[in-house]
């Protein structure tokens, strides 16, 4: 039995009837449709490698501890795995449809958090498997991570029978006061152990002091209030939209005009958001859209440990700059000094500090959070790499996927980027009621890259073309 780390448990707690703390793939298979048994019998055969699949969330009474992971004695593969079929043509329109609905439906928590969809019927042959996990099981490379987990690295991988499993007995109330209150009481003596260790490292110590001081100096200005149709109350359903580039399109844009791909990326939402505004006749002359960005701080030796190790940063996207390379620039540089300015160090202790927090205040606060407006920021953008090499599900390749990002407090759009095979991959968020006109933001964000490939090829002599 493990207890959720105060970064997990947030995710539940922030999560209410509006904003649903879950995150999603969609990923496109080439044809045909795998038969109703295959895609269980690749899971099942797998389910030791991700322990939490068989597992739900138990909270302690009165909130005295964060809740922990206890084995599901009724864990039944086929509630989790379920098959659908569009109907004819199997458009993408109805594909998006069909998303948005999933994902505008809160996971029951008295099962282990996830669901996985089988979609038949799509276009080209083609169908996709949704899979959906609670934010508190993992994050955006953690849940890479779980895709290929449960994905087959081959087309003729072989399954083979699942492990044997028996769940242990589930805790009782009095068990976890119990153990709530022995947390409690060993608190103080890590906080104690960690100070100590502290002190005997005082160059360490001080250069970390100096760093999270530089970051929270750069974090004042998100308290400044902008008002914009991008924040408001939001409802309980989702619209789901999907847009895509190259990344070597993009490596080469970045290589003409300097940058990461990074910086490029979010250029190209930066002309989504301003083309957006600006058919909703918003000014943008001046303006800029403030993202909060996750960074990952996994460790190459956590991967392959599901949860949620993110600190974030938060940036300013220059909307009111019509000249793409310029656009480019002004990104460039303000990530370069975000970065060098540690603001992701300082909001990673500012969680790591919470977890010193009692867990009833901790629970009070986060859910306070996500009922307040909060005008400071506009948006999340995430970046997550994706593997590069093919997955395969019941032997057939996997050609695309497309990310999904939830909504929280006043925010109204999202998005998520994802790389595989050569592709990157955006897959926009809003509010469906809202936000009526996602379309308009997508395009903007598919025809950015001409734009820049353009200015590309004048300067290096090379020709761009860009998938959308």
């Amino acid at each position: 039995m493990d207890r959720l780390s105060p970064q997990d448990a947030s995710f539940l707690y922030i999560e209410n009837e509006f904003s649903h703390m879950h995150i999603a793939a969609v990923a496109i298979f080439g044809g045909p449709a795998p038969r109703n048994h295959e895609i269980e019998e690749m899971i099942s055969s797998k389910l030791h490698r991700v322990p939490r699949y068989r597992q739900r969330v138990r909270f302690v009474p009165f909130d005295l501890a964060r809740p922990v992971w206890m084995d599901d004695p009724h864990f039944d593969l086929n509630y989790h795995v379920r098959h659908t079929a569009l109907p004819e043509p199997g458009t993408e329109e109805q594909l998006r449809t069909l998303v948005g609905r999933v994902m505008s439906q809160q996971l029951d928590r008295s099962k282990p958090l996830w669901e996985v969809w089988i979609v038949e019927g799509l276009e080209r042959g083609q169908w996709a498997i949704l899979s959906k996990n609670h934010h508190c099981m993992v994050d955006g490379v953690a849940g890479t991570d779980l895709l290929s987990a449960i994905m087959d690295d081959a087309k003729d991988s072989k399954h083979p029978e699942p492990e044997g499993w028996r769940p242990s007995a589930p805790p009782t109330g009095i068990s976890l006061l119990r153990d709530a209150a022995w947390d409690t009481l060993t608190s103080p003596r890590e906080a104690w152990h960690a100070a100590r260790r502290a002190i005997g490292r005082p160059r360490k110590l001080l250069q970390e002091i100096s760093e999270v001081g530089d970051g929270l100096a750069t974090l004042h200005f998100s308290e400044s209030k902008v008002e914009t149709s991008l924040n408001g109350p939001i409802g309980p359903h989702r619209r789901w939209r999907q847009a895509k580039a190259s990344i070597s399109d993009v490596k080469k844009i970045r290589s003409a005009h300097g940058g990461t791909v990074n910086d490029v990326v979010l250029s190209a939402i930066t002309q989504g958001f301003r083309e957006l505004l600006l058919s909703r006749r918003e000014p943008v002359r001046y303006r800029v859209v403030r993202t909060l960005v996750p960074v990952s701080v996994r460790h190459e030796a956590e991967r392959g440990v599901y949860n949620n190790r993110v600190s974030a940063m938060f940036a300013e996207l220059p909307v009111g700059v019509e000249d793409p390379v310029e656009r480019l620039n002004v990104v460039r540089e303000q990530m370069e000094n975000l970065k060098e300015h540690h603001q992701a160090v300082a909001a990673e202790t500012l969680t790591s500090l919470s977890g010193f927090a009692p867990t009833a205040l901790l629970a009070l606060g986060t859910r306070l959070f996500a009922g307040l407006e909060q005008h400071a920021v506009q948006t999340v953008t995430t970046n997550v790499p994706g593997p590069q090499r093919t997955l395969y599900a019941a032997g057939r390749p996997m050609v695309a996927a497309y990310p999904y990002v939830p909504l929280v407090g006043s925010v109204r759009i999202g998005i998520e980027i994802f790389s595989y095979l050569g592709q990157i991959t955006f897959g926009i968020t809003c509010d469906a009621a809202t936000v009526t006109d996602v379309d308009v933001h997508a395009q903007g964000i598919e025809a950015a890259s001409p734009s820049c490939s353009q200015r590309a090829e004048r300067r290096c002599g090379c020709k761009v073309s860009v998938s959308a």
